[in-house]
């Protein structure tokens, strides 16, 4: 049992600083945790999307990507143009009043809510070496059936830090969903997109 439970702790760990992070994906989550649209589904992209990968990196297809840089160029690249655009509507609503109103009302389609929330998950850069590359590496060092375990950790400490986020945003929604307070929220979501953005673009 100590055999498992050493390194799905470890795993844990590991996952919750990588994905606690501030980023996109989480500025995303947020957002409509308070807007009460659609929070459950995209709380199901994020998790899965994370479970997925981690297991294909602790699988061993870390070291392929590292193999074929040319593919996480592609995606650098991609990921930066859709965070340029998401953060320049982001801060339209921020700045304008009438793109504020026109925020207010719900989104076209649940479709659009999840397809938003795959984009900014599969076209980060960042989630690819935070799971696949770093968590798949790390796991390696722990043989087996600790790298499994490592994992599982890994994949736990997704699942409840994107529940939390999402469904405790839903909850203080009535309290954080003055007009003011989106403002605000949009504000920080465009500096954000467009700081990951020339991360992306600078790093390369």
């Amino acid at each position: 049992m100590s055999s498992f439970i050493a390194p799905a702790l470890a795993g844990l760990g590991t996952g919750a600083g990588l994905i606690v992070a501030i980023g996109p994906q989480n500025a995303y989550v947020l957002r409509q945790g308070l807007r009460r649209n659609g929070i459950v589904a995209v709380v199901l992209v994020c998790v899965l999307s994370d479970i997925a990968l981690i297991a294909t990196g602790v699988a061993g297809m870390g070291a392929l990507a590292g193999r074929f840089p040319a593919l996480l160029e592609a995606v650098r690249w991609g990921g930066a143009a859709f965070l340029v655009a998401y953060a320049t509507v982001a801060a339209r609503r921020a700045l304008r009043p009438a793109a504020l109103a026109a925020a207010d009302a719900p989104d076209p389609t649940r479709a659009g809510v999840v397809l938003t929330a795959v984009a900014l998950t599969w076209l980060n850069p960042h989630v690819y070496l935070d799971t696949m590359v770093l968590i798949g590496s790390v796991a390696a060092t722990k043989g087996d059936p600790g790298r499994w375990a490592f994992a599982a950790g890994a994949m736990l400490a997704s699942v409840l830090w994107f529940t939390l986020l999402g469904l405790g945003a839903r909850a203080l929604s009535g309290v954080l969903g003055r007009p003011t307070v989106w403002r605000l929220v949009d504000g920080l979501i465009a500096v954000q997109m467009l700081v990951v953005a020339a991360g992306l673009l600078l790093t390369g």
